[in-house]
């Protein structure tokens, strides 16, 4: 019998959650500490810190100067602050990291910036890649 989770297109983990995700779009700024229940696109800017039990996409333009703390993320963007991320951690190409960075799961673009020390907590290593798609600028699609 055939598993149809194999037959199933494979996408980005942030598109597998269902609902609406919180969205700060580009040209927006949101200071103070953010809490989010599920899913979360960042394309403007976030000053402080946050924590989203889902998963979070920090768009190429937008920076999040503050501690993050989320279920997964993909980070295509600026982040100035430390991430702690439970699962699965993407860092793409266009990304600068300047802080602690702690995940299950670390997969990193060639071109990547990541000024501090990265931890990985699962028995993988640092997955490394060459990224042969655009980052998504659209941060709600």
């Amino acid at each position: 019998m055939a598993d149809p989770a194999q037959d199933a297109p494979r996408r980005r983990f942030f598109d597998l959650r269902a609902g609406a995700p919180t969205l700060i779009g580009i040209g927006s700024r949101f200071e103070g500490t953010l809490e989010v229940q599920g899913p979360m696109s960042l394309g403007g800017t976030i000053v402080g810190h946050g924590r989203v039990a889902g998963p979070v996409s920090i768009a190429q333009d937008a920076h999040w100067q503050g501690n993050v703390h989320a279920h997964s993320a993909v980070v295509a963007g600026r982040v100035t602050g430390d991430m702690t991320i439970e699962t699965k951690l993407e860092i793409s190409k266009s990304a600068v990291i300047r802080g602690r960075v702690r995940a299950h799961v670390v997969a990193i673009a060639d071109g990547a910036i990541v000024e501090g020390e990265i931890s990985v907590t699962g028995s993988q290593p640092i997955i490394h890649f060459e990224e042969k798609r655009a980052p998504r600028t659209d941060p709600g699609g």
